[in-house]
């Protein structure tokens, strides 16, 4: 299996020794006196058994203000579905479903759920299906339902459907931390970190397209990238202008091999590829694995894990002028001395004022990450932390998006830390935290 990158950052998660335990409780007590840090609590502690461990990319909530997400590992080490639920002053962790180690409807996901218009949950798993094409498997898109009452089993409540089983060749494989997400008519669109095509090791990486009809869904490649200058190895998904043009960010490839941001335009029967930015790895930044968001007057928006004036990844807003594209740069993250990924590594996300929110992995005040807010002003954008990781009890290295509720609470996840470890996890199990404003 291909996975290098998911390997080294997860190696950045590691459990604090016992020696470190009077400077991370120093810490806590610090962080529990600021004015931020009082807005932020952690409403779960995973332990490692069957509500799982390592959560990675962030939730997603229901009308009724649940959440729903996954974890990239779990009892069978696997990987979970769950759902967190608020009952009074607390909330409650429900397993809706544990992936089989290597099954046949994929296995360890690496991005959230989301909501189809059938109430429905969507997702990818990015090892399992198909383990011929690849080592592991070479993941799949699948569909969950509820079990009918009782359910089939108490400890999978909710039903798994494969939409699509990937192969590894053409058709793309192991989509990591890809969101998927729908068009008008219903149609399904992602993309792979390997597969496709080009020289690179395991393939460059595909956009794909699932159709659905009479029951089953057809998949359709818009886009496999090469080598020679394009973008490769696409991680963060694609999102829709309003034109219905696609646009997305590669981890590496581009004109300097440090990534790219690209679009898609329907072209009669097929799409064509156009490379909008390449990173040089300087001030710029370097390895964007965060897709990019639009706001409402066009212009797009992402991160980089790596690279910036402070070696921490950056922020950035690409704006759109007489069919040409201007790269501004609106934030510099400080990462630690030989720290891997210490920027972004899922999306950001905007608030009904235009703020601009995320998590970083690495940075913040103890380089175990932060979640931060951006915000817009006269003389550029102000970086505001809302919590600094200390990788204790409040989690570290979050590699999640934020989530917003009706009323603008703010919920996430810590691929570390946290209380719930068991002897089930290799390190700390992570938590989910809400940020109240």
């Amino acid at each position: 299996m291909t996975r290098p990158d998911e390997d080294a950052i997860r190696s950045c998660g590691t459990k604090p020794t016992a020696a470190a335990g009077l400077l991370v409780a120093m810490m806590l007590l610090l962080a529990a006196v600021g004015s931020q840090a009082q807005t932020y609590q952690v409403i779960h502690d995973f332990a490692g058994g069957l509500d799982g461990s390592e959560p990675t990319s962030g939730v997603t909530l229901d009308a009724a203000g649940n959440l729903y997400g996954t974890t990239f590992e779990g009892d069978a080490l696997t990987g979970t579905v769950y759902r967190l639920v608020h009952k009074s002053s607390s909330w409650v962790l429900m397993p809706l479903y544990l992936f089989p180690y290597e099954g046949s409807g994929g296995s360890i996901p690496y991005a959230r759920v989301i909501f189809g218009k059938d109430g429905s949950l969507y997702g990818t798993a990015a090892f399992g299906g198909n383990l011929q094409g690849c080592s592991g498997g070479c993941g799949a898109v699948f569909n969950m339902k509820p079990t009918p009452n009782p359910p089939i089993t108490p400890l999978s409540p909710w039903i798994e459907t494969p939409l699509y089983v990937f192969a590894g060749g053409t058709d793309g494989a192991n989509p990591f931390g890809a969101d998927i997400i729908f068009d008008q008519a219903g149609n399904l669109y992602g993309t792979t970190y390997n597969g496709g095509g080009g020289s690179c090791t395991g393939g460059c990486g595909t956009v794909y397209k699932l159709t659905p009809s009479s029951g089953s869904w057809t998949e359709s490649i818009l886009y496999t990238f090469t080598q020679n200058g394009d973008a490769q190895h696409p991680w963060g998904g694609v999102t829709f202008d309003t034109a219905g043009n696609l646009y997305g960010t590669t981890v590496y490839g581009g004109a300097y091999g440090k990534g790219a941001i690209y679009e898609l335009t329907p072209a009669g029967a097929g799409w064509t590829e156009t490379v909008l930015y390449s990173f040089t790895g300087g001030t710029d930044g370097a390895n964007p694995y965060a897709g990019v968001i639009f706001d409402q007057s066009g212009n797009l928006y992402g991160a980089t894990s790596a690279g910036g004036s402070g070696n921490g990844g950056t922020v950035f807003e690409l704006t759109a002028s007489k069919g040409s594209w201007t790269f501004n740069l609106l934030y510099s993250f400080s990462g630690a001395s030989g720290q891997f990924s210490a920027g972004p590594l899922a999306n950001l996300a905007f608030d009904s004022a235009g703020n601009l929110y995320g998590t970083a992995h690495g940075a913040g005040a103890y380089n175990f990450g932060s979640a931060f807010k951006l915000t817009s002003g006269a003389g550029g954008w102000t970086y505001t932390s809302l919590h600094d990781f200390t990788g204790g009890n409040d989690g570290g290295y979050p590699r999640s998006s934020i989530a917003f509720d009706k009323n603008g609470n703010m919920y996430g996840t810590a691929a570390q830390g946290g209380t719930g470890s068991s002897g089930n996890c290799s390190g700390p199990c992570g938590v989910i935290f809400e940020i109240t404003p």
